[in-house]
């Protein structure tokens, strides 16, 4: 598998992807999370234009999506309920999911993730327990609550 920016003649694919997830979330128990059409086609593609959008490719098929930015995020500034584990420069990693064609696909995105920054944040829904178990075994540590701009609790989860 490889990880490369994803281009907007990818749109489509990748907003099946999207869908997928979704379905694959409320089939799994977590019926909060990604509500209402998010994430937005208007959001993926400010993702592309904005080169933070990215796809994992395996035989010239797209098996993964997600978002990757090297910075502070605003809603990480507070965190609730426990602390980052440190305050040093971090990446963040948003909106991944996968098209369920094989397996191992965001553990791979995680680990190119950590291999650009070597301390990564990420959040989740409180319902979503298979972001759960993958980030524990993938050796993320849950670090306390945060909350989005819309004020929606998340667990987040640091890397380092």
């Amino acid at each position: 598998m490889e990880i490369r920016l994803t281009s907007l003649e990818e749109l489509d694919t990748v907003m099946a992807i999207y869908d997928h997830a979704r379905q694959y979330m409320r089939q799994n128990g977590n019926h909060n999370q990604w509500i209402d059409g998010y994430p937005s086609i208007e959001l993926i593609t400010k993702d592309i234009e904005e080169k933070r959008s990215y796809v994992c490719i395996e035989d010239n098929r797209i098996e993964g999506v997600f978002c990757f930015t090297i910075g502070i995020d605003p809603t990480y500034l507070k965190i609730y309920e426990g602390e980052w584990l440190n305050d040093r420069s971090y990446g963040v990693v948003h909106r991944i999911a996968s098209a369920s064609h094989k397996k191992g696909v965001a553990s791979f995105c995680l680990d190119w993730c950590y291999e650009q920054c070597q301390n990564i944040r990420i959040d989740t829904h409180e319902d979503n327990s298979v972001m759960h178990n993958l980030l524990l075994k993938n050796g993320y540590e849950r670090c306390g609550i945060i909350y989005l701009e819309s004020g929606a609790p998340r667990v987040a989860y640091q890397k380092m």
